[in-house]
């Protein structure tokens, strides 16, 4: 059928290699004569969210609100190509049972092979998408299938999930389980069946999250039992072993035959897959085709707006207008590169465009938002160049600084409950509605943040997390790069976590008299890998152990009069499961454990914190969209 500017394949069934058909819609422009007509160069998504449906980050400034899939797909069709949208397998119009994440690699592989051996395809293909339809590019490109000629990953695209977007530092990410839920609502079981879905709707997933560890049968997912079991598969797979090498969550192990292809590397300081993406820049960003960074301050695929959690970075913080003049024409720009092989100079762009966060007032907007602020800086590589890497000490009277400790012998102790885990409050996250939200927020305990029971009183103040601050800082101090925490640490039980949070505060205001502590990254380990992510172990009560936590990397301004502030603690809920510190088995923890646990901060323990700091006037401002850096 044919509606306006564009003609609709729709729901072609593509069968794959095992006989399962996938539902395919393929956009070509009105009146384009297969056969007849020159073939077109050809766009791909794969997405599980519905190949006709809206597509909640495809939203530019100024715009009302998201475009349908189609829309998008209209967009490409008018400037010369083919666009393809595909449901995955086991989700919308497509045959088979999802397994999240494992298929994508052999069916985005057979996909593509499909596509070029049609008549209207000229056999360049280009991907794109956001999240989900990000792993499913990676995947097939794992695969390296014939054809495949440029990518823009947006958000996603595993290098490893055991380390980042299903567990890390060897806890679970729980937005795997709210995310389990949420979709199970989807399948096909639930649209099939009213009770299915009925069942589902009627369980409070809020509630759940306060009755862990679930068990298999017993848990709100238990309706849909191909959802339950892939859960409960990731969150009890607990040692880095085969399961967490599949095609699909391991591209670090095809690294070696991904294809040189040009790509875009997007992500955001606030989304949950920062470390994918710098890991995929590392391992792919230094061959002959071009590998672009692309990182704001968003939370995850919020690329037009302002501000995340109650933190606002200023309308410089959007890609439309400060990076391109759109989303929509930054891919077109970039597939016209590489499919039409337009000389329109996308490869000279600079090879990471960042948004520092910091630098605003301080002060709250009319929205009630933190004016954070922040802008954009090109640099030629990732980390930057230039970048020291530098140790701030923790010392037992709470400072933090460049000094090592002196004394002979200090520590400071907690106790991990793990009946009443720190609460999470924003961060790196994605997929956690109803009972979680990221973003930069004041870590202040409040009725809006699961798990909290003091309500108006800053995390500080609890017992089981220890602060660590800098003096009000003399001058203005970049930090921007990866993060590392390595503490020298013990406890009394045979498993325990120990979390790491990097915060900016800002000096008391009128509008905030006690000032802000804005969360900037986050880490955990889960002590029994301290050694070995393949063999966990004990630890032996009393021992000393040195430890490394990896939160995200970040770009932030610490404008002078902040201090730099560290906080360690063992758990952080519910963005990580709670380890119940008894060493049962991963996601099985009905016994939990009061664990005393101490912070070593001495002269033979000199627990710190690794900054990468730049030098503030060493910094390049990015060019806005039509600007070369020849006319600056």
């Amino acid at each position: 059928m044919s509606s306006g500017e564009i003609q609709v394949l729709r729901d072609r069934m593509v069968t794959l290699r095992d006989g399962v058909r996938l539902a395919t819609d393929v956009y070509l422009p009105a009146g384009h004569r297969i056969g007849v007509d020159e073939p077109l160069p050809t766009i791909l998504e794969r997405t599980p969210y519905g190949k006709t449906e809206l597509s909640r980050s495809e939203i530019g400034v100024g715009m009302d609100g998201p475009m349908t899939r189609p829309q998008v797909a209209a967009h490409f069709v008018r400037a010369g190509y083919a666009v393809v949208y595909q449901d995955c397998r086991g989700r919308h119009g497509s045959e088979g049972v999802f397994t999240k994440y494992t298929s994508e690699g052999p069916d985005g592989f057979d996909t593509v092979a499909w596509i070029t051996a049609q008549p209207w395809s000229n056999g360049k293909v280009g991907t794109m998408g956001l999240s989900y339809a990000a792993h499913t590019q990676f995947a097939l490109a794992c695969l390296n299938p014939p054809g495949l000629a440029c990518m823009v990953v947006d958000s996603g695209g595993f290098s490893n999930s055991y380390h980042c977007g299903i567990r890390q530092g060897g806890a679970f990410e729980l937005k795997q389980a709210t995310w389990a839920f949420n979709q199970a609502k989807e399948s096909p079981a639930a649209l099939a069946d009213p009770k299915v879905l009925a069942a589902l709707e009627a369980e409070d997933i809020r509630a759940w999250f306060a009755a862990m560890p679930w068990r298999p049968g017993h848990s709100p997912v238990r309706a849909v039992p191909d959802y339950e079991a892939y859960l409960f598969e990731q969150w009890t797979h607990g040692s880095f072993g085969d399961y967490w090498k599949q095609l699909g969550i391991y591209a670090e192990g095809y690294y070696d035959r991904f294809p040189d292809v040009p790509m875009v590397l997007m992500s955001s300081w606030y989304d949950a897959y920062v470390r994918t993406t710098m890991e995929n820049y590392a391992a792919l960003g230094r061959r002959s085709a071009p590998v672009k960074l692309i990182m704001g301050p968003w939370l995850h695929g919020n690329r037009n707006t302002t501000f995340s959690g109650d933190t606002e970075f200023g309308p410089a913080a959007t890609i439309d207008g400060n990076v391109t003049e759109s989303w929509l024409d930054f891919r077109r720009r970039w597939f016209d590169r590489w499919l039409k092989d337009v000389g329109n100079g996308a490869e000279a762009e600079p090879t990471a465009r960042l948004f520092l966060m910091g630098g605003g007032s301080g002060r709250r907007t009319a929205e009630g938002r933190l004016d954070h602020g922040g802008r954009w800086i090109a640099a030629a590589d990732w980390p930057l160049p230039g970048t020291v890497f530098t140790d701030y000490h923790l010392h037992a009277d709470g400072r933090l600084d460049p000094n090592v400790p002196m004394a002979e012998e200090a520590s400071i102790a907690y106790q991990s409950d793990p009946a009443n885990p720190v609460p999470t409050i924003g961060g790196a996250l994605t997929s956690g509605q109803p009972v979680f939200e990221g973003g930069g927020f004041d870590q202040t305990e409040g009725d809006r943040f699961f798990g909290s029971r003091r309500p108006g009183l800053p995390l500080s103040s609890r017992p089981d997390v220890v602060v660590f601050e800098t003096e009000p800082l003399a001058e203005d101090m970049a930090v921007i790069g990866p993060i590392e925490v390595r503490l020298f640490v013990s406890s009394d039980a045979p498993d325990t976590d120990f979390t790491a949070k990097l915060i900016d505060v800002h000096p008391p205001t009128t509008d905030d008299p006690k000032g802000f502590a804005l969360n900037l990254t986050d880490g955990i380990l889960r002590c029994r890998y301290r050694d070995s992510w393949e063999n966990p172990s004990p630890l032996e009560p009393g021992r000393v152990y040195a430890i490394t936590i990896e939160p995200f990397a970040t770009a932030n301004l610490f404008k002078a009069g902040h201090r730099i502030r560290l906080d360690i603690a063992s758990s952080n809920f519910p963005k990580y499961d709670v380890n119940p510190n008894s060493g049962e088995p991963e996601g099985m923890g009905r016994l939990k454990r009061v664990a005393t646990n101490r912070i070593h901060l001495d002269r033979a323990h000199p627990s710190r914190i690794v900054l990468p700091v730049v030098p503030v006037g060493s910094l390049t401002d990015l060019p806005k969209p039509g600007e070369t850096f020849a006319k600056r």
